[in-house]
């Protein structure tokens, strides 16, 4: 995998609405973070996905705690009931099925359902994993870890893990298949 991945066309060749709506939904139902970029102006650093991610998180690190949850929040349990009711993002639905959570055997759900609810429980917001190129069983043993993180530290994880999550999108738009 090389280290750039370019974007075609160019981001920074795109007007306003087409930038917009073609990686307004990089963020989970967060287009004011592609907003935020594109109201900073564009140059050929954000011609790749490398690029273009670095702006978007910067973007993000720069919003207040409370837009800040308000993403975390708006992302969907992994095999929760979004899953089952098949009412996920397209790029939400295509990542947890490449990690196998659509094939969870019952004792699996019925883990990542508890571990659901304790995680909610305790921080408020859904637990958020890059899941691309993990198994369900890794992706269950981090999210037994994860839930005894501190709230503090777990803030700063989920927000980590949504920017891979984002990068991740931006190469998979650039053409890259990992």
């Amino acid at each position: 995998m090389s280290d750039s991945h370019s974007l075609t066309p160019p981001p920074r060749t795109l007007d306003r609405n087409t930038f917009l709506q073609r990686y307004g939904g990089i963020y989970e139902h967060s287009p004011w973070i592609a907003e935020a970029v594109w109201e900073s102006g564009l140059d050929s650093r954000h011609d790749t996905a490398e690029g273009l991610a670095t702006a978007m998180a910067e973007a993000l690190a720069g919003a207040d705690r409370q837009r800040k949850l308000a993403l975390l929040r708006a992302h969907p349990e992994l095999a929760g009931k979004a899953a089952v009711r098949r009412t996920l993002t397209a790029a939400s639905s295509d990542e947890q099925a490449g990690a196998g959570l659509d094939q969870c055997t019952p004792d699996e759900y019925q883990r990542f359902q508890e571990l659901n609810r304790q995680y909610n429980e305790r921080f408020g917001f859904p637990f958020i994993m890059a899941v691309k190129g993990y198994h369900r069983t890794e992706i269950l043993e981090a999210f037994a870890v994860r839930v005894a993180n501190s709230p503090e530290e777990e803030f700063r994880t989920a927000l980590e893990q949504v920017d891979r999550i984002a990068l991740l999108r931006l190469r998979s738009m650039a053409g890259d298949p990992d």
